[in-house]
C-alpha cells in the first residue's frame, strides 16, 4: 500500500519524538505498538495506543506544526517511514478544494484535542460509578472508570463521536437521586489490542452542571485519597 524509504526500531519506553517538537515524517506500525499521550498540568495523560498497521504523524506533514503528542514505543517495536517522495506526489495530485478541506479537518483535531485539554482543571481519580446516557439509537448503562470533577472516562463498547453533546445521569454510592450533567465527548477508543488494559469507551468534559451537583460530586472525589 505505501512506498516505505526506511524503518527505524525502537526498544520498549523509547520516546520516537517529543510533544511540542517539529517533524513531518509518516509512520506506519510494522510491528509492536506506539503509546501517543500528552502532558497536562505536568501529567502524563495517555490518549491513544496503536498497533500494527496504523498510521502516525500525519498532521505533522499537513500543516508543519509541532507534534501535540508524545509518542513512546510499547515493546519492541518497528516503524516504515513513508517514503517523502511518493507523499509529496500523491499530496499534490490533489485538488486544491480537497487540500483545504484536509488541513481544515486536521487545524479542528487539534484544536478540539487542546480545549478538551484546557478543559481538565483537576485530578482523575480511579472511582467506579454507574452512570446512563442516551447514544444515537438507544439508552445505555455503563460504568466509569475513573472521574474529576470537570470529567471522566466512561467504559462501553458504542462510545459518541468525538465533539458530540448529550445528557448524563450518574449514579453516586449514596443512593440519593442521580446527577444530571450536560457533557461533551473530548476523545474516545473504539478499538483495543488489549481490553483489560485499554478499555473501549469515552473520555468527557462536564459542560454544565448545578452548583449542588458538582458539590455532591466533589464529595464523593475527596473520599478517595489521591484527590488533589
Amino acid at each position: 500500500m505505501f512506498q516505505i524509504a526506511d524503518e527505524h526500531s525502537f526498544e520498549d519506553g523509547q520516546i520516537i519524538w517529543e510533544e511540542g517538537t517539529f517533524g513531518d515524517w509518516i509512520y506506519v506500525i510494522d510491528s509492536g505498538s506506539v503509546e501517543l499521550s500528552r502532558k497536562i498540568k505536568g501529567q502524563k495523560v495517555l490518549v491513544e495506543t496503536l498497533h500494527k498497521d496504523d498510521i502516525f504523524g500525519e498532521m505533522g506533514y499537513i500543516i508543519k506544526t509541532p507534534r501535540i503528542f508524545t509518542a513512546q514505543a510499547v515493546g519492541a517495536t518497528t516503524l516504515g517511514i513513508i517514503d517523502r517522495d511518493f507523499l509529496d506526489q500523491e499530496y499534490n495530485r490533489m485538488s486544491p478544494t480537497f487540500k483545504t478541506i484536509l488541513i481544515s479537518v486536521t487545524k479542528r483535531l487539534i484544536k478540539q484535542t487542546q480545549n478538551a485539554d484546557a478543559g481538565r482543571k483537576s485530578a482523575r481519580v480511579p472511582k467506579v460509578l454507574s452512570l446512563m446516557f442516551k447514544s444515537r439509537v438507544q439508552l445505555i448503562k455503563a460504568f466509569s472508570g475513573n472521574a474529576s470533577s470537570d470529567g471522566l472516562f466512561i467504559k462501553t463498547p458504542m462510545p459518541l463521536d468525538i465533539g458530540e453533546n448529550f445528557s448524563l445521569k450518574l449514579h453516586l454510592p449514596e443512593g440519593t437521586e442521580p446527577l444530571q450533567i450536560d457533557c461533551q465527548v473530548a476523545w474516545n477508543r473504539t478499538e483495543s489490542a488489549d481490553q483489560q488494559k485499554e478499555p473501549l469507551g469515552m473520555g468527557i468534559k462536564f459542560v454544565k452542571m448545578s452548583d449542588s451537583d458538582r458539590q455532591r460530586l466533589q464529595k464523593e472525589l475527596q473520599k478517595a485519597d489521591i484527590f488533589k
